[in-house]
């Protein structure tokens, strides 16, 4: 029998909208929002629901985007679906710490709207990232190093796209120099701040103290850790490896490849967006990947 694997998204996949069918429609799923806004002392459901600039602005777009996750979790687990194991990427390893009952859904919206807001202000200016796309890893690894300036891997995602992150210069030359080493593109993408650098770690010191108030369980279902793309099994290990992971890379490739190595063949996307699922198509064509954004999909989930 084949392990069950629920995984979340990270930022870039909201939308205005995401989620309100969910809101509208199913009880359980209007009191994640409600709890959500309750623990961040934002309107959350406005936030997802209305037209806005703020859902794209980091310290919004990270309780936007777990609210959403939480409440289509909620949802799935009223019907009696739970994972053997769950994973996330950024942001998403949160939805993937409500699902493994690793932190109580209160705790993970205050933390998050918090991760949010010291992201947001730890490199207000000065920082870039960058998909390398077509170019191995060890080869982009390399060149970072040799790069003058912070530049680091960001994202593993999947084979032929790995994302760079640091300095606007350094990036900048690194994607000049990977360019030329073969890459078959450089984009730059649309982000507020250089996320999973190391122009990052005061944020992850603000955002390790503000978990030494959070109570994690003793027993979970296990959950893969971005840090190290391992299972995460004890409670111990939880805060440091959350604080490092705001400046360090993010290993999703490596992660769903130990994930299918240990027998996982059925993967559910849940949370806005399709990302996920395109890695997987890149990653492995031999599992079973689900999607679960919009009612129709979930319906289609739970009566398949």
């Amino acid at each position: 029998m084949g392990k069950l694997v629920f995984m979340f998204p990270g930022q870039g996949s909201q939308y205005v909208g995401m989620g309100k069918e969910f809101y509208d429609r199913i009880p359980v799923c209007k009191e994640t929002y409600d709890l959500a806004s309750e623990a961040s002392g934002l309107d959350v459901a406005k936030l997802c629901f209305e037209e806005n600039e703020q859902i794209h602005i980091t310290e919004y777009t990270q309780i936007a985007m777990l609210a959403t996750e939480a409440a289509i979790y909620a949802a799935l687990k009223e019907k009696g679906h739970t994972p053997d194991v769950t994973a996330g990427l950024s942001l998403g390893e949160y939805g993937a710490l409500i699902a493994s009952g690793v932190m109580r859904e209160k705790d993970a919206f205050s933390i998050i709207r918090k991760r949010g807001i010291y992201m947001q202000n730890a490199v207000p200016t000065g920082g870039a990232m960058s998909a390398v796309l077509g170019l191995d890893a060890a080869v982009i690894e390399e060149i970072c190093e040799k790069t003058e300036g912070i530049v680091s891997i960001a994202n593993y995602n999947c084979p032929g796209q790995i994302v760079i992150t640091g300095e606007k210069t350094a990036v900048d030359a690194a994607g000049t120099a990977l360019k030329e080493a073969g890459a078959k593109r450089i984009v730059p993408l649309k982000v507020s701040g250089p996320f999973h650098s190391p122009m990052l770690a005061e944020a992850g010191k603000q955002l390790g103290e503000a978990l030494k108030d959070v109570e994690i369980a003793e027993r979970f279902i296990p959950y893969l850790a971005n840090v190290t793309a391992d299972y995460v099994t004890k409670a111990e290990e939880v805060k440091p490896l959350l604080e490092q992971q705001v400046a360090s890379s993010v290993r999703w490739q490596q992660t769903v490849e130990r994930l299918i190595a240990d027998g996982a063949d059925t993967f559910v996307e849940i949370g806005p967006g399709k990302t996920l699922s395109g890695f997987m198509r890149k990653i492995n064509r031999d599992v079973t990947v689900y999607h679960i954004d919009t009612m129709e999909d979930f319906l289609n989930y739970v009566d398949r």
